[in-house]
């Protein structure tokens, strides 16, 4: 391969990682604010994620065309071929807790015309773990490092079993009172989609693992169970 077309591919695949990189810093900032908004019962903030959730949307059609592009004319091989590959398998997880993040802040702009609710402090609980998932399996990523990505992957199962012990607690409470069935239902959803981002941020701890090592996990990742599985939001 002529020694032109060499840079030129090296500049699209480092484009592409870029492309990852600033969908990752979005996510970020549409899981944290998804969920300051909820804790500060903040309507304005909730909606503003909504609207910048499009952000993201755009960015992951972008990788995929990169993509598409880059198996149409340059045929990668070997490591530049994983690249390729986990940049288009993060990307579509990325776009997915937006979504996530989307749609709690959605359900916190409903909670916000309702009195507080005594479970939101663990939910913020579990959602601040898992904003730091995400935060440290992205770092993971930029830094090539499979060893903070298998953290990651290990660490959901702490997640898991707090996202069960949370819902038992939630349908407690609704049994207790009927009048707060509504309310505590989008509280449900809520923390459901604080476990599936979760569930994503495994993913890409596993991408990390196939990129940087070639060679898919093995061993099953380890999962409690869950016990809700809204529609997608």
């Amino acid at each position: 391969m002529p020694d032109h077309t060499v840079r030129a591919f090296g500049q699209e695949i480092d484009e592409l990682l870029g492309l990852i990189a600033r969908m990752g810093g979005v996510a970020e900032v549409l899981v944290a604010d998804s969920l300051t908004a909820f804790a500060k019962r903040d309507s304005e903030m909730a909606r503003s994620v909504v609207a910048a959730d499009r952000t993201l949307d755009g960015l992951q059609r972008d990788v995929e065309r990169r993509v598409l592009r880059l198996f149409a004319l340059r045929q990668p091989m070997a490591r530049d071929l994983r690249e390729a590959i986990s940049a288009l398998k993060i990307a579509g997880d990325l776009e997915r807790i937006g979504d996530l993040a989307k749609n709690t802040a959605k359900r916190t702009v409903v909670l916000n015309e309702t009195e507080v609710l005594v479970h939101n402090k663990a939910v913020l609980v579990m959602g601040k773990r898992v904003a730091g998932h995400l935060n440290q399996v992205l770092d993971a990523y930029i830094n090539r490092d499979v060893d903070r990505a298998l953290s990651v992957w290990y660490q959901d199962e702490d997640i898991d079993e707090h996202y069960n012990s949370l819902f038992r607690e939630i349908l407690l409470a609704m049994a207790d009172d009927s009048r707060s069935v509504g309310p505590y239902a989008h509280l449900l959803f809520i923390t459901k989609n604080i476990e599936r981002i979760g569930d994503h941020c495994t993913n890409i701890s596993e991408t990390v693992h196939f990129l940087v090592t070639g060679e898919e996990l093995v061993f099953e990742r380890p999962k409690s169970g869950s016990v809700l599985d809204p529609e997608r939001p």
